[in-house]
């Protein structure tokens, strides 16, 4: 549990782990969803006795805030329309996980339609609005802006990369990250996990942004 507090005390926005599988990365995004989310407000008897527990600053906002925890393990195909089925499928469930948003009065009436948006049929860009505007409804709803822990992103990527459909995903995704993690004023902090390492190649003078390697 030492790492609840590393991470937070990091104060980075948004956090980026590339960890080979079986490196326990799920495990650890769960243990931040049950150490944080109003969910587990009642269960601090997860954390009693461990290493987090020591620190009274940390056993203040245990259970204290609204989690989005979603992951892309699962979503795999062969062709891009069945991997965008899957990450729309995803977001989704989660909506359906808070349906209960609508009844609160705490929401107006055109953030409560958005519920209604997001189905099956939705475009691409309601799409990868979505989790900016669940982000929105529940820190209306609970007060407090929202952490969003996103396991394994790249899964679907990969896919696209063997597969043939890496320019369509991209995209998508782009777009996706873009509004959930990059420009989301509802997002008190983000934490993705994947495999793929992340090299970077410093730019000399006569080089642009494009020769970037990611």
């Amino acid at each position: 549990t030492h790492f609840i507090s590393e991470w937070w005390e990091s104060g980075d926005d948004i956090t980026l782990i590339a960890r080979p599988r079986r490196f326990g990365k799920t495990l650890n995004m769960s243990m931040l969803n049950c150490f944080f989310s109003h969910q587990y407000a009642e269960r601090a008897d997860l954390f009693e006795g461990l290493s987090v527990w020591e620190k009274e600053d940390y056993r203040a906002i245990q259970g204290k805030y609204p989690v989005i925890f979603l992951s892309f393990a699962s979503v795999k195909g062969d062709t891009y329309s069945d991997v965008r089925e899957g990450i729309v499928q995803t977001i989704l469930d989660l909506y359906a996980k808070y349906d209960y948003l609508r009844q609160s009065d705490a929401l107006n009436e055109k953030e409560k339609a958005y519920f209604d948006y997001v189905n099956g049929e939705m475009s691409n860009t309601i799409a990868a609005m979505a989790l900016r505007r669940l982000s929105l409804c529940m820190s209306l709803y609970y007060g407090k802006k929202v952490l969003i822990l996103l396991d394994e992103y790249d899964t679907p990527l990969q896919e696209a990369y063997v597969k043939g459909y890496w320019n369509e995903l991209t995209s998508f995704m782009s777009s996706l990250f873009n509004y959930t993690f990059k420009t989301n004023p509802y997002m008190e902090r983000g934490l993705l996990t994947g495999i793929t390492p992340v090299s970077y190649t410093p730019l000399r003078a006569h080089e642009t942004r494009s020769n970037l390697v990611c």
